[in-house]
């Protein structure tokens, strides 16, 4: 790899939109703010994205664009508040070589945020240490969320945030060579929402052909019917006094919008009889099953074979649910009427609540409001991905994080996010601070380096390090302080959910 003394000039690409002059950090050469897209406002607010323009001269390429508008409903708005601008479609590029030739494989990170917030310039995200230790190039990249990216809008495409990822990453194709990267060799990561959103790529024909393989992490399994998004983004414009419409809503400043979003997310559980589990989880926006951009679910995308040409490697945390348990005030404080109640609503089947006190007869209130919160949202999606992928005729590798996070004297345990600034290697800077404590241990960056690997080497050849997964022995790696490939160690969750096929989310009441 280059070393790099201070006096060395900066590095340039010459792409077909013009040349970028970024910067050298610790080696590997930094382009930040790239335009993938026009600007999403005035004539184009709420349209698909439009090619980005070109330019003259040389483009300075150090400071990352400003993100798309953004509510305050998980906390990220206070970080983005004092970035301003409209140029929110703006990708990231860390690279150990820039130029032709190099041919090194290409991931694409794309963050999560609950469909609701999220910004690829976080500190979390930082490229530097995946691109040294593994060889690759990397990718990151803003996309629009809330009511701007997923709301449904009359007069305007659905999925506009799964759009812009697609424009994304047919930038990535048609520029990635310039920064040395293989545009026939690219893996897209991502968690939470990222993941979800990897999973609908997966499904969608637009994406076709723009990469070749996938990492998902803790996929969620929210899809909506268009009858329920449409009825979730009435009650949004309704706070503003206005329809649904893309006429109506196009002269609204974005933080208003974004306000009205967070007013329905924030009072969405009087809306329980109507919205059903979207209500009950305050999940405002998710993609929507849509005709000409998502027309099934991914699940019975890739059954039907849609990703059997893509290598995908899934996975999630155990206790996926502690991190939002602590965050509503409830760690060790559910009631038995609440678990009762979670159980009615997330089990899956008219007996799902029984099976989980018969499968977990020692499980208090608050493990079995964790066990199917954690199984609705994240873990049951996530292994049915594989599952569905394996029925397509395709492969996938399985993993569990079951490492409990040291910070805030171990309450959180392998919790939800856990694994992000584990693959980047950031344990000290950003939110992950909580997670890791001050200080992060040798055990901690040692778990992390080996998750670099398995990554890295997915990108590189297909195979992050252990057996893929089928229905019969149900191999997966578990992520601990000691390396072990084993059965899918959550048995009782697997047979409770084993026949549920994760459709797209109804309008219950009209």
């Amino acid at each position: 790899m280059r070393e790099v003394a201070s006096e060395t000039p900066r590095p340039e690409v010459r792409t077909p939109c013009g040349v970028l002059r970024g910067s050298w950090e610790e080696g590997a050469a930094v382009f930040r703010g790239i335009p993938f897209a026009q600007p999403p406002v005035g004539p184009l607010r709420f349209a698909a994205p439009r090619p980005a323009a070109g330019w003259d001269g040389v483009r300075p390429a150090v400071a990352f664009g400003p993100p798309p508008p953004q509510g305050g409903a998980l906390g990220m708005a206070a970080s983005v508040r004092d970035e301003v601008g409209d140029d929110w479609l703006t990708a990231n590029v860390w690279t150990p070589e820039p130029g032709p030739g190099a041919g090194l494989p290409v991931m694409v990170w794309i963050q999560g945020g609950a469909y609701v917030v999220g910004m690829s310039g976080l500190p979390e995200y930082d490229g530097g240490r995946l691109v040294r230790d593994g060889g690759v190039v990397l990718v990151t990249f803003n996309y629009r969320v809330g009511f701007e990216g997923f709301g449904g809008i009359e007069g305007a495409p659905a999925n506009r945030g799964l759009l812009d990822q697609v424009a994304a990453l047919e930038w990535v194709r048609d520029n990635i060579r310039a920064f040395g990267g293989d545009p026939d060799r690219v893996t897209v990561f991502g968690q939470s929402a990222g993941a979800g959103s990897i999973a609908a790529l997966l499904a969608m024909e637009r994406a076709a052909g723009l990469f070749t393989r996938a990492v998902a992490q803790s996929v969620p399994g929210t899809f909506f019917s268009p009858e329920l998004a449409a009825d979730i983004a009435a009650a949004c414009a309704a706070e503003l006094g206005l329809r649904p419409t893309a006429a109506d809503l196009a002269a609204v400043a974005p933080a208003r919008l974004s306000a009205a979003g967070d007013a329905v997310g924030d009072t969405m559980g009087r809306w329980a009889e109507r919205w059903g589990q979207a209500a009950h989880r305050s999940i405002p926006f998710s993609p929507v099953l849509d005709a000409d951009t998502l027309p099934v679910t991914p699940w019975q995308a890739l059954a039907g074979g849609a990703g059997r040409g893509i290598g995908l490697l899934v996975g999630h945390t155990r206790d996926e649910q502690r991190l939002l348990t602590a965050l509503q005030g409830l760690l060790g404080r559910v009631t038995p009427e609440q678990a009762a109640s979670a159980l009615d609503v997330f089990a899956p089947g008219p007996d799902g609540a029984r099976r989980y006190r018969e499968g977990f007869p020692a499980a208090g209130a608050d493990e079995l409001y964790e066990l199917v919160h954690s199984d609705w949202l994240f873990r049951m999606p996530s292994l049915h991905l594989a599952r569905a992928q394996i029925a397509g005729g395709g492969s996938a590798h399985v993993c569990e994080l079951t490492w409990p996070a040291p910070g805030m004297g171990g309450a959180l345990g392998a919790c939800h996010g856990l694994d992000v600034p584990l693959v980047f290697g950031n344990l000290d800077r950003g939110q992950p601070a909580l997670l890791f404590g001050e200080d992060p241990s040798a055990e901690a960056r040692e778990l992390s380096a080996r998750m670099r690997t398995a990554w890295t080497a997915f990108a590189t050849c297909g195979d992050p390090g252990w057996p893929a997964y089928d229905a019969g022995q149900r191999l997966v790696r578990l992520f601990d302080t000691r390396p072990l490939v084993t059965a899918y160690p959550e048995e009782t969750s697997r047979l409770i959910w084993q026949d549920h096929t994760f459709p797209a989310l109804p309008l219950i009441g009209g």
